[in-house]
């Protein structure tokens, strides 16, 4: 679906076409679609050599039980994707979001995915009454960050990698 609308900031006054970015949650159908982009996660993160889709990986994330993953379509094709998780808060005993991954495939940045994305997960925990959702941010690349510094803000919180064995 194409949208008819002002655009003021690349065209003032003058009439752009806006495609329509559509978000929902991704079932084990979309793994075809999900495994190009993690992999081109995989490869902007700086994790070695170019890997190739691997749809046997998107399957085992899709079907985590507990990770919930939203996808973010535009003009019909899977552009980007969030990966959420619902979280006790042992302060209170209630629940809250915490959102470890979100991810737009290149040619497709600067097109409101990333905010799209965002939206989606904060309607999630709306509707799931979470007390707060928290955004895990990497330092690499320098847009995922920034991304969050636009839209989020610190919430006194570090997050440390710990090494195991």
């Amino acid at each position: 679906m194409v949208q008819l609308r002002l655009d003021p900031r690349r065209n003032p006054g003058q009439l752009t076409f806006m495609s329509t970015i559509e978000t929902s949650l991704l079932s084990i159908g979309s793994a075809h679609e999900l495994a190009p982009l993690l992999a081109a996660c995989a490869q902007e993160r700086g994790r070695g050599a170019p890997r190739r889709p691997d749809e046997f990986y998107a399957e085992l994330l899709l079907n985590d039980r507990t990770a919930s993953i939203l996808g973010a379509r535009l003009d019909g094709h899977l552009v980007g994707y969030a990966v959420f998780f619902d979280l006790p808060n042992t302060m209170n005993g209630r629940r809250i979001g915490q959102l470890d991954e979100m991810f737009v495939i290149q040619d497709s940045r600067e097109k409101g995915v990333g905010k799209a994305l965002l939206d989606a997960v904060s309607a999630e925990a709306v509707g799931r009454d979470w007390d707060e959702l928290r955004w895990v941010v990497p330092e690499k690349p320098p847009v995922a960050r920034a991304l969050a510094e636009r839209f989020g803000h610190p919430a006194g919180w570090s997050v440390f990698s710990v090494p195991l064995g």
